[in-house]
């Protein structure tokens, strides 16, 4: 024994966290074909999920300096705002499940922006957030990276891919990755709660003038008389927002920023099992392999990608 607590009951809550934030790109997708705009879906989920919050945390307004305070500004364009723009803008353009692929590039995309700021700025980052690029953990993200491209295509050998919304699903993934960078340096002197409270504030802020540029408040009112539109608002608001945030942003200090992000290359899985559910699609052989694939690449790349001292 090294008398090292065990990180298992974190890694279950990752894992579940992630389900959760799959099924997130199809409630996206049929807000969307419900006539909601992605910017529209954006405040709106982040408007419950504020108010849940300031029933948690309400007694500190403000950080501890006007730098820490810049930070989380930028925590909530990069994990807020910029982040579910670009997300939803791109499931408007192209399949929920592709995006769901190219946004999970942002483990590999975390970690080569670590190295970068490690070499760079160390400052920025948690002292106890560390990378080994190791043949493991290559190894794994191969491995992970195959198993969900085999899901995504689901035995489709040709699919009809929107440009414009790859891109946007990469600049998702980029805006994770600073998200989860910029979160390292700082989650070890605030409480989850107060962080999360801080992204979702400046994530409404720095929304609504994109709101106001492309669609002002204009908004048919009937679309919340539909269960299926007030339903996912909830799902996504209170549940994968509220919720998801205060325990990932706990997550992420147990098990640091790598292992953590690792999990997010579960993300197609949990996609496909929603698009089953709700579309009625089915597992192909092809699928099946590929679930197998990421597990093990996420076994791999999370147990060497990342130490803690």
């Amino acid at each position: 024994m090294n008398g090292k607590k065990s990180t298992l009951p974190y890694d279950i809550l990752a894992f579940i966290i992630v389900a959760i934030w799959g099924a997130t790109f199809i409630s996206t997708k049929q807000l969307i074909l419900n006539g909601l705009q992605p910017a529209q879906i954006f405040l709106i989920r982040f408007i419950l999920a504020y108010a849940g919050i300031c029933m948690i945390s309400h007694d500190r307004l403000f950080s501890e300096s006007l730098k820490d305070e810049v930070k989380f500004i930028l925590l909530g364009i990069s994990g807020g705002s910029l982040y579910f723009l670009t997300e939803n803008t791109a499931v408007e353009f192209t399949q929920a499940s592709f995006v769901s692929f190219l946004v999970c590039t942002t483990p590999l995309v975390t970690a080569l922006m670590m190295a970068a700021v490690r070499r760079l700025a160390p400052g920025l980052l948690n002292r106890n957030d560390r990378i080994t690029f190791n043949l493991a953990f290559i190894s794994g993200t191969i491995l992970a990276l195959t198993g969900m491209a085999m899901i995504v295509f689901n035995g489709k050998y040709v699919l009809k891919l929107s440009p414009k919304g790859d891109l946007l699903a990469l600049a998702a993934s980029v805006s994770w990755a600073v998200y989860s960078i910029l979160l390292s340096g700082i989650a070890d002197r605030y409480g989850t709660a107060f962080i999360s409270r801080k992204v979702f504030f400046y994530g409404l802020v720095t929304i609504i003038p994109v709101i106001m540029v492309q669609h002002g408040f204009c908004m048919d009112l009937s679309v919340f008389a539909r269960p299926i539109v007030w339903g996912n608002l909830l799902f996504l608001g209170v549940v994968a927002s509220l919720g998801c945030y205060v325990l990932w942003n706990k997550v992420m200090k147990v098990l640091g920023t790598v292992k953590a992000s690792n999990y997010i290359y579960l993300n197609p899985l949990f996609t496909l099992v929603a698009a089953i559910i709700v579309l009625d699609e089915r597992i192909t052989v092809l699928a099946g392999i590929g679930c197998a694939l990421i597990f093990i690449g996420v076994l791999l790349a999370g147990k060497s990608g990342s130490t803690e001292a």
